[in-house]
């Protein structure tokens, strides 16, 4: 893949998370999608358009953004792009009432490619730091952090 079908796909996939491109311009029909707020692998290109659709409603301004340039292998079958994601959570998502928060997340999308188009994709970022931008988990360091592990099992950590 030539760097500038990588800069193009990576375009598009951005864009069609932020709702100004559909997913189906990018990726297969059978696309196999999995990132830390999905509960199970999401499949199919209307699954992953309502995925992205609720992650949208959620936070109405959100903006995406690349942050590197493309990696990609010499062959043109794995990708990586990137991102920033940042907006207010306005309304609920999924049991999450709306915490009007404004966030930022920093995150990365592996992808497998099939004749330049999404086969396979996993999104990777901060799901705690996200929770502790919402107002719903303890920053680290902290005390209420401290207490959360122990409660969970992971005994007191001593702050250096």
């Amino acid at each position: 893949m030539s760097e500038e079908l990588a800069e193009a796909w990576a375009s598009g996939w951005l864009a069609a998370w932020q709702g100004e491109a559909a997913f189906a311009a990018c990726c297969t029909a059978d696309v196999q999608y999995e990132d830390p707020v999905a509960v199970a692998p999401i499949m199919g290109v209307e699954a992953l358009e309502r995925h992205a659709e609720r992650l949208r409603s959620a936070i109405p301004d959100l903006r995406v953004e690349r942050t590197a340039p493309v990696l990609r292998e010499p062959e043109g079958r794995l990708a990586c792009v990137a991102w920033r994601a940042a907006g207010t959570h306005e309304k609920e998502l999924g049991p999450l009432p709306a915490t009007h928060r404004f966030l930022v997340v920093l995150g990365i999308h592996y992808v497998e490619l099939e004749d330049g188009r999404v086969r396979r994709a996993r999104g990777f970022f901060d799901l705690y730091d996200a929770g502790v931008q919402l107002g719903l988990l303890p920053a680290r360091g902290g005390l209420a952090e401290s207490a959360l592990l122990l409660l969970r099992g992971f005994g007191l950590r001593r702050s250096t």
